[in-house]
């Protein structure tokens, strides 16, 4: 198969790909937004089946569905893309923030994270179908709906679909250098509670100040962050007290954690843990909750896959490289299972998770034909580097 008819395959997508992600970009789907997230999922699942997928559904406990699509031809090789339904943007950010278009770009609320993204891979497969005619192998398709908040409920069904894969393709976006993400650190979230007594100011020996407590502590917490060693504590919450003239009775912290691998992240972990023990105001106990959310992506996990995808990109002649992020993903949860996986196989996008997060759109193309090409050649040639004529 020539890329270059994968090349004109997706071309002749073009306009139907832009009119699919306005539409998605319209639907609001904030990561607590059910109704939004469930209207997303069904959006996308009409496509899928029309591609002949079989989709499925299921309740994990929260206001949104998680999705599955999946067919086979009855060829060998498994490969699951993992996407998610939810956007950091809460419901109402469209009256202000539309879908547009402006120059090689286009805009609105979660366009790069990453609604682009799941237009792309389900019109890969459609390019697929209309130069092969037949499925490259089985391909799964997870859509879940609590990506933004850490896949707190999807993680063990994101865990039991990288088992079944022989490899894992993530939709988050690309870097705005093309880079694609073959490495991540690990994440973690803590809510450290403290309890005292409350008291009337006046009768402060009486009290146990639970915001004194923990406020004690910020400042030892936050100096473990180590630029050089790529670790990073950052409380960025706090909640407390019940009225100005009252002692505190309760006060909670919201910590974020991040390491580079797994051993640095129990490390940092074990710190936290420590400074949050330590003795402080009589009277006020701690509990915490959480821990790493995210586990590392270690490099060897990329090492299969990225090499192929360079040389793809390579043909093309578009932007591409590797990049490692501090930032987690679901692709973190198949990569820490040793599953051969890549992440950051959407768009090239700028300036995400704000108001100026926008994607080039020369990139909606040109990815989605590596994409495609990847997929073709990940189940034609399981072993062997892609070698297009």
């Amino acid at each position: 198969m020539a890329l270059a008819a994968l090349a004109q395959a997706v071309a002749g997508l073009g306009p139907v790909m832009l009119e699919r992600l306005e539409g998605l970009v319209a639907i609001e789907s904030g990561s607590h937004h059910g109704p939004g997230i469930d209207a997303a999922g069904d959006r996308l699942e009409a496509l899928w089946r029309g591609l002949g997928f079989i989709a499925a559904r299921k309740n994990i406990g929260a206001a949104a569905d998680l999705r599955c699509f999946n067919r086979s031809a009855g060829a060998p090789g498994r490969l699951l893309i993992l996407g998610h339904l939810d956007t950091v943007w809460p419901a109402g950010t469209t009256a202000d923030w539309p879908f547009a278009t402006a120059g090689n770009t286009a805009t609105g609320p979660g366009i790069g994270d990453m609604k682009a993204g799941l237009i792309m891979a389900h019109a890969a497969i459609e390019a697929l179908l209309a130069v092969r005619g037949r499925m490259p192998g089985e391909i799964r398709m997870l859509l879940v709906p609590d990506e933004e908040l850490g896949s707190p409920r999807s993680r063990p069904h994101i865990e039991a679909a990288a088992e079944w894969a022989d490899w894992v393709l993530v939709m988050e976006p690309a870097r705005p250098d093309g880079a694609v993400i073959a490495a991540r650190g690990a994440v973690g979230a803590l809510i450290a509670t403290a309890e005292g007594t409350s008291a009337h100011v006046l009768n402060r020996a009486t009290g146990a100040s639970a915001v004194s407590h923990l406020a004690d502590k910020i400042a030892a917490l936050e100096a473990l962050t180590d630029p050089a060693l790529g670790t990073s504590v950052s409380v960025g919450i706090i909640r407390g007290g019940d009225a100005r003239q009252v002692i505190p009775r309760q006060c909670e912290l919201h910590i974020d954690l991040r390491a580079p691998t797994a051993v640095a992240a129990e490390a940092l972990l074990a710190q936290v843990n420590h400074i949050l023990a330590a003795p402080g105001i009589q009277g006020v106990t701690v509990t915490c909750a959480g821990g790493i959310t995210r586990p590392a992506f270690p490099t060897s996990a990329s090492a299969g896959i990225f090499p192929r995808a360079a040389r793809i990109a390579a043909e093309l002649a578009i932007p591409y490289g590797a990049t490692t992020t501090q930032g987690g993903s679901d692709g973190s949860f198949a990569a820490a299972l040793g599953r051969p996986t890549l992440d950051g196989l959407g768009p090239i996008c700028l300036d995400t998770c704000s108001r100026r997060e926008r994607i080039l759109l020369p990139s909606l193309h040109d990815r989605t034909v590596l994409l495609a090409a990847l997929i073709a050649d990940l189940s034609a040639n399981p072993e062997s580097p892609p070698a297009w004529h």
